[in-house]
């Protein structure tokens, strides 16, 4: 008896995704000199050390040399705010940015 060889499958798989975010485009600012000097002044204000605070007021416990931590700016250029403040500066673990990155874009869409 011969033996029955697999068939392609006849339909086309599809994005079912509700929402496409563009690209995400890297601005050149974070590749200049004046930004380099203001992420090592806003790492070392917070000792390197997650700034984010929960709603029981508890700090983060994240730091270097475990996790990585970036230099996050408090109101997004994109969003007005100023590139080079170190008031418009914190340090974030990449949880806590990651969270609020994506808040942040959500926010942006729905244009609150």
């Amino acid at each position: 008896m011969p033996k029955l060889r697999s068939l392609a499958p006849r339909l086309r798989q599809i994005d079912t995704s509700t929402t496409r975010l563009p690209p995400k485009l890297v601005d050149p600012i974070y590749n200049t000199p004046e930004f380099q000097a203001w992420r090592v002044l806003v790492l070392d204000r917070a000792g390197r050390r997650c700034e984010a605070v929960d709603r029981h007021g508890h700090r983060c416990t994240n730091a270097t040399p475990h996790c990585t931590v970036y230099a996050d700016h408090i109101i997004e250029l994109r969003d007005g705010g100023l590139p080079f403040d170190p008031a418009n500066g914190q340090c974030l673990c990449a949880m806590h940015h990651t969270i609020k990155t994506i808040a942040m874009r959500h926010r942006r869409q729905k244009g609150v």
